[in-house]
C-alpha cells in the first residue's frame, strides 16, 4: 500500500491551464535552483470488492459477462493519452520509479501491463534499473501470474495481505483467505528478487497474542520489506457508519512497541513510520514522497505533484473512472491544478519528510521547497524543546517520541502553528 501524502492546496490554477508549460512556468514566488527527482504513479481503480475500511477511489471489479464489465484495454488507452498530454510537463526530465496503485491492480492481465509499460518506456527516459512496483492482491493471483508481470517489466511487488487470520480478513472484508495469502508471498518470493507485505494491526477484537501469531507467519515467509498499518477508521467508509470495536490505545502502542521489537530482530530496519526492510530493499518510490520528490499520477483519482522553477503544482485527475476515460482520451484528464501557497510549504514538507526515521537535511528542505532555514526556525526550536525532534548542523530528524506523535508534530509546522502533546 502506497499513500501519498496530498495536503490541499490554498492558491488554484485553472484546470484548463494544467499542462500548459508556459503558464506553469511564468513568474511565481520561488526560486528552485532544480527539480527533484520524478516518480510515476499510475491508478487501476478497480477491486474485486470494496473493502469497508477503504477510502481509496476504488470501485468494485466486474466480469465479462456483466453489462457493467471493466473496459480494461480502454483503461490503458485513457492512460497513455493522459500521459501524452502530460509530457510537456516533464519532459527530458528522468523518471526514477513507477508503482502502480488501485485498487487492485493486479486484476488487469500482464498483458496489459506489458502494454502500458511498453508506453510508458517509448514516452519517458527511465532510470537504469528503474523500480516498478505492481500492488497485487493474493485473491487475485493464478499461478505464474506474478512470473508473467515480471516478464512485463514489473521489478517489485507489493502483496496486500492484510492478516493472516481467517475471522480478521472476513471482517476487514478482504477476498482471500489466510492459505492463499500465504501461497500468494511464496509465490512473490520465487518470481521477485524484492517484494514488499503489506500487514494491518490493531484490528477489530485484536489481542497481543493475536498479533504475535500475524508476526509468526508474517516473518516466516521472510519478506525483505514489511509495510504494517494501524488500521483507522476513515470518513465515508462503511467502518465509519458502523464502527467496529477497535483495542484501546494503550493496546495498540504495546502491539507497535512489539512489532518493532520483532522486526528488529528479524533484520528488518524502520526507516519510515510504517515501513520495515531489509538493507537494500526500501521502497524508492515511496523514499521519493517522503523527501518531497516529485511525481505524475495518472489515472482516475491520481493525484501528483511537480516541481518548476517559480512554483510547486500539486494535481489531481478527473475521480470518476468513466468520467477520467472520457476526459483522459479528449486530452483533459486534470480535474484540479493548485500552486501550492508559500505558506503552506513547511507543513507539506514535514509532513512527508518527518515520516522518515533519518528525517532530512537542512540543504534538502532549501533545495524542495525554495525556501530559507529561517522559515522553520521557530517550530524546529520547539519541537526540539518537547523532545519530538533532534537535530545537528545539517541533520533533523524526529524522536522516538516524534514519531510515537508523528501528528502532533507535524501540525507544529502549519501556518497558523500547532500544538504537539
Amino acid at each position: 500500500m502506497t499513500i501519498p501524502i496530498q495536503p490541499a492546496a490554498s492558491a488554484v490554477a485553472a484546470a484548463p491551464q494544467a499542462n500548459d508549460v508556459l503558464h506553469m512556468m511564468r513568474p511565481g514566488p520561488l526560486q528552485l535552483a532544480a527539480s527533484p527527482p520524478l516518480s510515476l504513479y499510475i491508478h487501476l481503480p478497480w477491486c474485486l470488492r470494496k473493502c469497508p475500511y477503504c477510502d481509496f477511489n476504488s470501485h468494485e471489479w466486474r466480469g465479462e459477462g456483466d453489462a457493467a464489465a471493466v473496459p480494461e484495454q480502454r483503461y490503458i488507452d485513457a492512460l497513455i493519452a493522459d500521459l501524452d498530454a502530460a509530457l510537456p510537463l516533464v519532459w527530458g526530465r528522468t523518471v526514477h520509479t513507477i508503482f502502480m496503485g488501485g485498487g487492485t491492480p493486479s486484476l488487469f492481465a500482464p498483458e496489459s501491463i506489458d502494454r502500458l509499460l511498453g508506453a510508458v518506456r517509448a514516452r519517458l527516459r527511465l532510470e537504469p534499473g528503474c523500480e516498478i512496483t505492481l500492488e497485487a492482491n493474493p485473491g487475485t493471483f493464478e499461478r505464474d501470474r506474478f512470473r508473467a508481470y515480471r516478464a512485463a517489466g514489473v521489478t517489485r511487488l507489493s502483496v496486500g495481505v492484510q492478516s493472516f487470520d481467517d475471522a480478521h480478513l472476513k471482517a476487514l472484508g478482504r477476498v482471500h483467505d489466510r492459505r492463499q495469502a500465504i501461497a500468494g508471498v511464496e509465490e512473490a518470493a520465487q518470481a521477485f528478487d524484492t517484494f514488499n507485505l503489506d500487514l494491518m494491526y490493531a484490528l477489530p477484537g485484536q489481542t497481543l497474542q493475536g498479533l504475535e501469531g500475524e508476526l509468526d507467519q508474517a516473518l516466516a515467509l521472510a519478506p525483505p520489506h514489511l509495510s504494517i498499518y494501524h488500521l483507522t477508521i476513515e470518513p465515508n467508509t462503511f467502518f465509519a457508519k458502523h464502527p467496529p470495536a477497535l483495542p484501546e490505545d494503550d493496546i495498540a502502542y504495546a502491539m507497535l512497541d512489539r512489532i518493532t521489537e520483532r522486526t528488529a530482530a528479524a533484520g528488518l530496519a524502520r526507516y519510515e513510520v510504517s515501513a520495515y526492510a531489509r538493507q537494500g530493499h526500501s521502497c524508492t518510490h515511496n523514499l521519493n514522497y517522503w523527501q518531497f520528490g516529485d511525481y505524475l499520477g495518472l489515472g482516475a483519482g491520481a493525484h501528483g505533484k511537480l516541481s518548476f522553477a517559480h512554483r510547486i503544482v500539486r494535481q489531481v485527475r478527473v475521480r470518476d473512472p468513466q468520467r477520467y476515460m472520457a476526459q483522459a482520451l479528449a486530452g483533459q484528464a486534470v480535474a484540479q491544478s493548485d500552486d501550492v501557497a508559500l505558506a503552506d510549504l513547511p507543513f507539506e514538507f514535514m509532513l512527508n519528510a518527518l515520516r522518515l526515521k533519518e528525517g532530512f537535511t537542512l540543504a534538502q528542505f532549501c533545495e524542495r521547497t525554495g525556501l530559507a532555514i529561517s522559515a522553520i526556525r521557530r517550530p524546529l526550536e520547539e519541537a526540539e524543546a518537547r523532545g519530538l525532534l533532534a537535530r545537528d548542523l545539517h541533520r533533523v530528524w524526529p524522536t522516538e517520541r516524534g514519531m510515537d506523535f508523528l501528528s502532533n508534530l507535524q501540525a507544529m509546522f502549519l501556518p497558523e502553528g500547532g500544538a504537539a502533546d
